[in-house]
């Protein structure tokens, strides 16, 4: 995988130093979506790269990072998400499944109509914004929580003097203590598995980890969680690439 270039990643850090302010399905901000579509465009293979740009007129994956989020509705709100702190981090389609509607069976979804070339077009560009954004929203260690506290927006925190929530921290707050060359240098990581389950047990066995002690978020906190962020938003431009890979050059 080709390296993130710096600029980007420090338009991270400029956009993180912001207010901060989180829903509860805007994982990581605007920019933190751009950069796990930026980790992902590197790794494209050149097929899937000149499908991607077919399928998004010319675009790349970063210029429909936030898509998902821009066209978000009541329908389509729960597939940024699955709450399974409180069953001990593990995906039960009955216990936290929500019917179907979560951002696991959403990967799942949206893959097969990306897949299915027999779709009209258009479904198949939603799709491939639709997967830019929810495999960003997987690796968000809190899009994958706990339901009483609501993924975090429920538990207050103070960062950097300001009062916010433990959500919005992980959204946008702690990008602006990320070091872009941390980011940008880190090696491109082992995937993994492909099953979009594995990703999100292991995103909330990080979730069940970051509530602090102490509402005041202090420099321990930052110094211990930042390297983590950072393995996330590569982790999953890493597991978007070799999905975009897989299914686009079937």
């Amino acid at each position: 995988m080709k390296r993130i270039a710096v600029s980007v990643v420090a338009a991270v850090l400029a956009a993180g130093s912001a207010t901060v302010t989180a829903g509860p399905a805007a994982a990581w901000g605007v920019e933190g979506h751009r950069i796990v579509a930026d980790v992902a465009q590197a790794g494209l293979t050149p097929t899937a790269a000149a499908q991607a740009a077919s399928l998004l007129d010319g675009g790349n994956l970063a210029s429909v990072a936030s898509w998902a989020d821009d066209t978000r509705s009541a329908a389509t709100a729960p597939w940024h998400y699955i709450n399974m702190g409180e069953n001990g981090c593990r995906f039960d389609a009955a216990a936290n499944g929500n019917g179907g509607s979560n951002v696991i069976d959403a990967i799942r979804n949206q893959s097969a109509i990306l897949a299915d070339r027999s779709r009209p077009r258009a479904d198949r560009a939603n799709a491939l914004k639709y997967l830019v954004h929810f495999v960003g929203d997987i690796e968000q260690p809190l899009h994958t929580g706990y339901a009483r506290d609501r993924g975090g927006n429920s538990t207050a925190v103070t960062y950097n003097g300001r009062s916010t929530n433990l959500h919005a921290l992980w959204d946008s707050g702690l990008l602006t203590a990320a070091t872009p060359a941390a980011v940008a240098a880190l090696p491109a990581p082992d995937p993994g598995s492909t099953d979009p389950v594995a990703w999100a047990e292991a995103s909330c066995a990080i979730a069940v980890t970051v509530y602090p002690a102490s509402s005041t978020i202090d420099s321990a906190y930052v110094a211990k969680f930042t390297p983590v962020l950072e393995k996330q938003l590569r982790l999953g431009g890493a597991r978007l690439a070799r999905l975009l890979n897989d299914v686009l050059t079937a």
